[in-house]
């Protein structure tokens, strides 16, 4: 009996008992052992407190084995006595082992023996008289016969099984086996980190891909699903290496927290496993003196996020500190700042040098935004130090963390992993008190995938497919990340109760009341147009009429709703976005696309943003400072190339274009660029005036610095770039809109691409939202004619180059 036997078995299936083999123990009997650990598991009609109850089933459990324990050394060695006999011991693992296991949990036991004290026939007979007892008693049993190197073998093959076995614990018999047993098992574990980390992570997938994740399951497996307590003990086996630390207190209190649920499960049914169905689900609220069965999976879904975010942290701590040297700088990782007060170590991002946290409350959604456009994640020290030191945000926001919200929720699937990790450290309830009421709420609807929270982060990421589709790409982000924001208890309609509390964030974070009203139309109305168009007849007029009213008649919010339904019904599932209601809904929107044709705006040419002098002036350049950055107004004598010199001289600077007004009259081109700067200093008037001298005489060195900004590693990538001609937008030029992931030298680029076709900037309207970019360009050819359809065609391409 070397190996490992499940159980329990149909009674015909075990082994025969060998001659002389006894039909009792003369111990306590087991016959009700489930029922006595059931007892003492619960106190009156709730669960014992999870310390108490550990300690009693354990302390019943030893009692009851080590009766087994004296009557097998009795009949297999008599005359010895069972406290002091060496080369031989019983010890328990798994839940047992902790001193954590259920009311009807398994018996994980090992005989452990030294190979030479027994030979094979009393090394079976003692088996025999340990096993056999409990199987009568009807328990289950996970057992095994094992030496030391045996024990020690595990740890090569069978990752999944070390991590119980870390926890072994004598329960009778030679000690100093046990202790040495278990130092072995530490050694070898510590000492082979390299060889099965990668296993580990294999089988942390595995299990994952069939069991899912707790904190979204309607039905979550405690146990084997993601966040569930295998991960618990995981994340403890991995700081066992002394490669990586975990914070211990909300650790321990979240997998106590899943230890109550499932050993209340356990209670209310009398049966093992840790599947928490919904039709037990009140009953589990009863013994954990809850109210509800939502309050019993809320509690699961954020203990098993907090396990499942500690458990990746440790994981890349562990990748790190088993990476292979050559990948290592021999001085240390390095430090690569970004701007805007964060950096980038060691794969994960941190505060940079002379950053004062307690001036700067946008510090932590910069660092948040850094992180995910570079697909890494915040230091969990980074974000610790923000949330003591870092002051609230004022009401309402500055622009500042307004726009590093927007170009966080822009970031797409990366989002999900860096929003979990402000959500461990408490960001979203301090930005939002609202957040705290839908936070880990279930859907009780199995088409929905995730908690309401989790839907609200998806949803913004299917949002970001859509960006390029729609004028105004940051309220798609906020409507997508508000839309469900009513979903609460007692809310008959989830719709016309998050309106009023979309609203009352917007206002918070500082949006212009304009924006303010598109937005709570889009949450009001976000399921309007899908019940329209798979409810309603199409041919209906009266069908038509609803959506145009739901939309204000307005074409840009046509496409907000068309892109907001898409986004929604995606991040809900497969079942709610099927190729017949994309059909459905395209249909009624193109009906609507048809009635508002003609009430869709023009692009206005902007107009002058000061008065300018006669040609030929020479490059004026004023800077101008207020709460919004800083405003940069260029003045100079017009000439091919000059919007991309401004464009890459700002760049160079390090300044970031937030807003540009481009016009040109009688020769003199007068710009204003809305700038912000990493470090919050304005750029140097005078400096800029000079470099833009330089660059019209030909003389590029001003713009390197641009270059080494646009390689620096800040990602683009997202939905492919559109660049588009607007058809009868303007009698004296042609109008193209160009809608692309923003970044340092995109203007510049742009600029060079039309200098490159012969194409001259009558006037251009730059807008970035949410990182974004959203160009209106009003261009002619060198005779300042509009564009030959081939020339438009060929400047199109070069755009859509640039871009990509």
């Amino acid at each position: 009996m070397t190996g490992s036997r499940k159980s329990p078995a149909p009674r015909r299936n075990q082994p025969k008992r060998g001659r002389g083999s006894h039909a009792e123990p003369t111990a306590p009997s087991g016959r009700d052992l489930t029922l006595a650990r059931r007892r003492l598991a619960a106190d009156g009609n709730t669960l014992r407190a999870c310390n108490e109850r550990g300690r009693l089933l354990a302390d019943h459990a030893d009692n009851y084995l080590t009766g087994l324990w004296q009557n097998a050394v009795a009949e297999v060695l008599p005359g010895t006595d069972g406290d002091q006999i060496t080369g031989v011991a019983l010890a328990a693992v798994g839940g047992l082992g902790r001193r954590d296991a259920g009311p009807t949990s398994d018996f994980d036991l090992v005989l452990l023996h030294d190979g030479q004290t027994l030979d094979a026939d009393q090394l079976a007979a003692f088996a025999e008289r340990l096993w056999y007892p409990i199987w009568d008693a009807g328990m289950a049993l996970d057992h095994s016969v094992r030496t030391p190197a045996q024990c020690r073998e595990v740890v090569e093959t069978d990752v999944a099984a070390t991590v119980g076995l870390l926890d072994l614990r004598l329960v009778a018999g030679d000690s100093h086996l046990a202790e040495a047993t278990r130092s072995r098992l530490l050694s070898r574990w510590r000492f082979g980190v390299r060889q099965w980390l990668a296993r580990l992570e294999d089988d942390l997938a595995a299990r994952e891909r069939r069991s899912g994740e707790a904190a979204h399951l309607l039905e979550p497996d405690l146990k084997e699903s993601r966040g569930g307590l295998r991960d618990a003990l995981v994340l403890k086996a991995l700081t066992a290496t002394w490669l990586v630390d975990r914070p211990h207190a909300p650790v321990d209190e979240a997998y106590e927290q899943l230890v109550d649920t499932r050993d209340a499960l356990q209670l209310a049914t009398g049966r093992r496993g840790g599947r928490l169905v919904q039709s037990e689900q009140q009953a589990v609220a009863s013994l954990l003196d809850l109210a509800s069965a939502d309050d019993v999976l809320r509690m699961v879904s954020s203990a098993s996020r907090r396990i499942a975010h500690a458990l990746d942290a440790a994981m890349r701590k562990a990748r790190q500190a088993v990476a292979p040297p050559q990948r290592r700088n021999g001085r240390g990782p390095k430090v690569r700042l970004l701007g805007y007060g964060v950096a980038e170590h060691d794969g994960e991002i941190v505060l940079g040098t002379d950053v004062r946290p307690e001036t700067d409350a946008a510090l932590p959604l910069r660092v948040a935004a850094a992180a995910a456009r570079r697909g890494l994640r915040p230091a969990e020290a980074t974000l610790a130090q923000l949330a003591k030191r870092c002051p609230p945000l004022p009401v309402p926001w500055p622009a500042a963390p307004r726009e590093a919200l927007l170009d966080l929720l822009a970031t797409g699937p990366s989002l999900i992993g860096v929003w979990e990790a402000l959500d461990q450290a408490g960001f979203p309830g301090q930005w939002l008190p609202e957040w705290s009421a839908i936070r880990c709420r279930p859907q009780r609807n199995p088409v929905h995938r995730h908690t309401v929270d989790r839907h609200l982060i998806e949803t913004a990421v299917y949002a970001r497919a859509h960006l390029r589709d729609v004028d105004r790409p940051d309220l798609l982000l906020l409507a997508a990340w508000l839309h469900d924001i009513g979903k609460l208890p007692r809310s008959a309609d989830h719709s016309i109760a998050g309106a009023p509390l979309a609203a009352t964030i917007c206002h918070r974070i500082g949006l212009p009341a304009q924006d303010v009203a598109v937005v709570t139309m889009l949450v009001r109305e976000h399921l309007t147009l899908v019940e329209l168009a798979t409810r309603r007849n199409l041919d209906d007029p009266r069908t038509l009429d609803s959506l145009l009213a739901a939309v204000d008649r307005r074409p840009d919010v046509l496409e907000l709703l068309r892109a907001l339904t898409e986004a929604d019904a995606s991040a809900t599932g497969p079942q709610a976005w099927t190729a017949w209601r994309a059909r459905l809904i395209e249909d009624l929107t193109n009906l609507a696309r048809g009635a508002l044709a003609e009430d869709r705006p023009v692009p206005a040419e902007p107009a002058p943003p000061i008065q300018v002098s006669a040609a030929g002036v020479g490059p004026q350049v004023q800077v101008d400072t207020d709460d919004t950055g800083h405003l940069v107004t260029v003045v100079a004598a017009d000439r091919p190339g000059l919007f991309a010199d401004v464009a890459g001289l700002l760049a160079a600077h390090g300044l970031t274009v937030l807003e540009a007004r481009v016009t040109t009259t009688d020769g003199v081109a007068a710009d204003t660029w809305r700038t912000e700067s990493s470090d919050g200093r304005p750029p140097d008037a005078k400096l800029l005036a000079e470099e833009l001298r330089r660059l019209a005489t030909g003389d590029r060195s001003p713009l390197r610095r641009m270059r080494h900004r646009d390689s620096s590693g800040q990602p683009t990538a997202g939905p492919p770039p559109r660049v588009f001609l607007v058809p009868g937008a303007s009698d004296v030029a042609s109008v193209l809109e160009v809608r692309a992931s923003d970044r340092p030298a995109l203007l510049h680029d742009l600029g060079a691409a039309l200098h490159g076709q012969d194409v001259r900037i009558r006037s251009a309207h730059v807008e970035t939202f949410a990182g974004q970019a959203v160009d209106t360009l009003y261009v002619t050819d060198a005779g300042g004619r509009t564009l030959h359809p081939s020339k438009a065609a060929n400047v199109i391409a070069a755009l859509l180059d640039t871009c990509e």
